[in-house]
């Protein structure tokens, strides 16, 4: 026997249409979940850090970056630089200050939103387990 009479095994590389049709599909819906899909699916109680994780870094990150920007402002108009470094100083201090300012009042804004979800998702229980009572008898 010659070697081209004999059938080529596959090799590791090459896949047949069938095990493609076996692998999950890695679209966009299933990389990414979204958090409203995720509290349907667990029932476990979260913890105050964890609810309000997030503001909490947006607030932290806006209130440095609103100092850097007073530092910045502070020592562009209290120095005696060039002309140029002077420019950039005046320009760069104003735009840190909106900056920290935006993402702090974002983060101020976000807690009381979070709150009032808490409240929703709380009652939106209480009505499901009076709901099941009365259903259930």
């Amino acid at each position: 026997m010659t070697m081209e009479a004999l059938p080529k095994a596959p090799e590791v590389d090459e896949k047949s249409p069938e095990s493609k049709d076996l692998l999950p599909s890695q679209t966009a819906s299933s990389l990414c979940i979204s958090s409203r899909s995720e509290s349907v699916w667990t029932a476990t109680p979260r913890s105050k850090w964890e609810i309000y994780r997030k503001p909490i870094i947006i607030m932290s990150v806006g209130g440095a970056i609103l100092l850097f920007g007073v530092v910045i402002t502070c020592l562009a108009y209290t120095l005696k630089l060039g002309v140029n470094s002077l420019k950039v100083l005046k320009m760069i201090g104003p735009a840190f200050l909106s900056l920290g300012l935006m993402m702090l009042v974002c983060g101020l804004v976000w807690v009381p939103i979070i709150k009032k979800k808490q409240k929703q998702k709380q009652k939106s229980v209480f009505f499901q387990t009076l709901k099941s009572f009365f259903l259930n008898r």
